[in-house]
């Protein structure tokens, strides 16, 4: 097989984690109406509902990194695979399971753990097997599954819920849709056994024959040798650091950058338009419910050509320009959505709004922030900084998941003021913060080494040792 074609394979393969964790925050979106009817939630319990997944992101961000150094990259998404599977399972209730929300939200942590650990572990393996030229390109595929898997849901979940009555949805449609899950989750697993560990990993573990043999396998034996001599070098330097002190100078700063940056992804607000998108195309779009999946579909194409879009350009324009145009373009998109609502006009300029901010999120946000910070973290803090990272954004995740349908339906947000607008204006200023952050603190780090990333730093050369484990 030509070196090219097995590097793309192996990337696709691994940014199926991106696909499942679309997918398993999507199938909410579709689903929550009906299921919600079917236990009869309130609004703070679908709420919980709802959430509930991110609660397992979080934890499983967390435990990602010690998962990662133990077992590697290949091994953890292997883990990821088996927790999607038995979440999708368990989440549609079997007949023989005792039918309780408590039981619902248990299988959606599960699922939960399973995202937590693939957001983290796809695109540092994807970033640890790239060429520089074109990782950018290569970590976008991540979040391109993402987007495909959203993509996929919303018309898994249009069909599935268009192919029954109502009442045959509430009663059972929400559980196909659930189980939906099972085919891309299997065939993650599958797959999985096919491609090679990391080969970054496997120098960290002295297992330098291995990672120069799939080295070779994926970039040829010129580029191998380049490539395993900057390893070699990097992991010679922090031979002589010790264990490492995160919260050394240097080092602390950059995890704390990175941290931030992951949160303002989410605080952007994309996910409240995910995961709520049925509900803000019927109450504040006013579309009925029979158009409600069908415009998230709309919804769903749009991520993912502009998806592309970014795939086409991070390599060629940078990191830090997509991230300037697409924040312009989503404030146009909230302040033409929060505007209409302010002025009693909903219709089609509301439409574009989201549309637009959508976007602007998934040509730049969306792929730009994985890109970062897959590339930022020096070798040997790269898996624990990606998982406090990773863990801060689907902290942040959830709060603006709990906390958007509380705001939606608040006296000030319903006041004849800001009627219906004020969460899109809240989300409108922490994007104002995203481009003085980005301006002020991110790094360009297009087309350089993941080696010669570290010398952008102001890390000391010896850095005390502490007890964290590497």
């Amino acid at each position: 097989m030509h070196k090219k074609t097995y590097l793309i394979l192996t990337t696709i393969v691994s940014a199926l984690g991106g696909l499942l964790f679309g997918y398993d925050t999507g199938v909410i979106n579709g689903s929550q109406y009906y299921f919600s009817q079917y236990f009869d939630l309130d609004a703070a319990m679908k709420g919980w509902v709802v959430g509930s997944a991110l609660l397992g992101c979080f934890v499983g961000a967390i435990i990602a990194g010690p998962i990662s150094n133990f077992t590697g990259r290949k091994n953890s998404l292997i883990l990821s695979s088996i927790l999607f599977s038995i979440s999708a399972w368990g989440s549609g209730l079997p007949a023989f399971l005792p039918e309780s929300v408590s039981l619902l939200v248990m299988f959606r942590i599960i699922g939960g753990l399973g995202i937590g650990l693939a957001s983290m572990n796809a695109p540092t393996y994807i970033a640890e097997i790239a060429p520089a030229k074109i990782r950018g390109t290569l970590v976008s595929y991540y979040q391109l599954a993402i987007v495909i898997g959203f993509f996929v849901v919303f018309l898994a979940t249009y069909f599935i819920g268009n192919s029954a009555t109502e009442a045959e949805n509430i009663q059972d449609g929400w559980r196909f849709m659930f189980w939906s899950e099972l085919i891309p989750s299997l065939s993650f697993l599958i797959l999985l056994f096919f491609v090679p560990k990391s080969p970054r990993w496997l120098a960290m573990k002295g297992l330098k024959g291995q990672a120069m043999d799939i080295l070779v396998k994926i970039h040829g034996k010129e580029i191998a040798n380049t490539e395993i001599q900057e390893i070699e070098k990097s992991l010679k330097k922090e031979e002589k650091k010790a264990k490492v002190n995160i919260f050394a100078k240097g080092v602390f700063s950059i995890i704390v950058i990175g941290t931030v940056l992951s949160v303002l992804q989410q605080f952007t607000g994309i996910n409240a338009v995910l995961y709520y998108g049925a509900d803000i195309f019927e109450k504040a779009l006013g579309f009925g419910k029979e158009d409600v999946l069908a415009q998230q579909i709309l919804l769903a194409a749009v991520n993912l050509v502009f998806t592309f879009v970014a795939m086409a350009t991070v390599d060629k324009f940078g990191r830090k320009p997509l991230i300037y145009i697409g924040s312009v373009g989503m404030i146009v998109g909230f302040l033409l959505l929060g505007g209409s609502l302010m002025m009693n006009e909903v219709g089609l300029v509301s439409l574009i709004g989201v549309l637009t901010f959508i976007g602007a999120f998934a040509m730049s946000m969306g792929p730009v922030v994985w890109v970062v910070l897959s590339e930022m973290f020096p070798n040997n803090i790269r898996s624990i900084a990606m998982s406090i990272a990773v863990a801060a954004q689907w902290a942040a995740n959830y709060v603006v998941s709990q906390s958007f349908p509380i705001v939606v339906d608040s006296e000030m947000n319903n006041s004849d003021f800001w009627s219906g607008s004020l969460p899109y204006f809240i989300f409108v200023a922490f994007i104002l913060i995203i481009i003085f952050f980005t301006a002020k603190f991110i790094p360009e780090t297009k087309g350089k080494s993941l080696e010669e990333l570290e010398d952008m730093w102001d890390i000391p050369d010896r850095l005390k040792a502490t007890d964290a484990k590497q």
